[in-house]
């Protein structure tokens, strides 16, 4: 199993094998400057499934449902869910012409930050083409809102200070045990801590995912037969 962040350098990769005793995992870090090593690891079954903090399946116009739910969920960390771009945004050549588009699509204009991920979003939406098998049981999730599911409650600091860190880490604990080796040391060139700890994050939802204990918000179809839908 494997879970995915965004980061400078590419996308970190965090991977659970799991050996003889089920209850003590091996856990990897890796960055990869594009996804197609995990698309292929998963289509020859070397990899279950992989959960990835990026927007899968795109709404014509108006906001996701899964979004608005995620959102919910949260309540003082809500607003760690950007509101997923109209299909339409990810044509535009130019910060104002992804607001234009957005606005017409019946959305406020995006922020700097969803446009700067652009790219990404297109990465894996040119993945998760229905007519691409191979890039099944790739999914959306969204780190916070594991987390949320992991510790059951939202955590109460930020992801970047080293109080949300320590948060994080022993919310993870009970499946991974101790992680500090890989998040307290420099992270892999291209990353930070927190891609890091987002990507375990990831892979906790992809063993939930694989076993059919996950939880999964929202789940209409978008216009091109993709799945809107946030697991956890």
């Amino acid at each position: 199993m494997g879970g995915l962040d965004g980061c400078r350098a590419g996308w970190v990769l965090a991977t659970v094998t799991t050996g003889a005793k089920e209850d003590r995992p091996e856990v990897a870090v890796v960055v990869l400057g594009d996804l197609e090593p995990v698309v292929v690891a998963l289509a020859s079954g070397r990899m279950v499934a992989a959960g990835i903090d990026i927007p899968i399946g795109l709404a014509e116009r108006g906001a996701r449902a899964c979004d608005r739910e995620a959102r919910r969920m949260l309540g003082p960390r809500r607003s760690s869910v950007f509101p997923a771009p109209a299909r339409a945004v990810l044509g535009a050549s130019s910060y104002d012409e992804a607001c234009e588009i957005s606005r017409r699509a019946g959305r406020r204009a995006i922020s700097q930050q969803l446009y700067n991920i652009l790219p990404k979003i297109r990465e894996v939406d040119r993945l998760q083409s229905p007519r691409r098998s191979r890039s099944q049981h790739l999914f959306e999730m969204c780190p916070e809102l594991s987390f949320t599911v992991m510790a059951g409650a939202p955590m109460r600091h930020s992801k970047r200070t080293p109080e949300g860190r320590a948060e994080r880490m022993a919310a993870l604990r009970p499946t991974f045990g101790d992680v500090a080796s890989l998040v307290a040391p420099p992270p892999p060139s291209g990353a930070t801590r927190d891609d890091v700890l987002d990507a375990l994050a990831g892979a906790w939802t992809a063993r939930r995912y694989a076993t059919g204990s996950c939880l999964r918000l929202g789940g209409e179809v978008d216009e091109t037969g993709l799945r809107m839908e946030v697991v956890a």
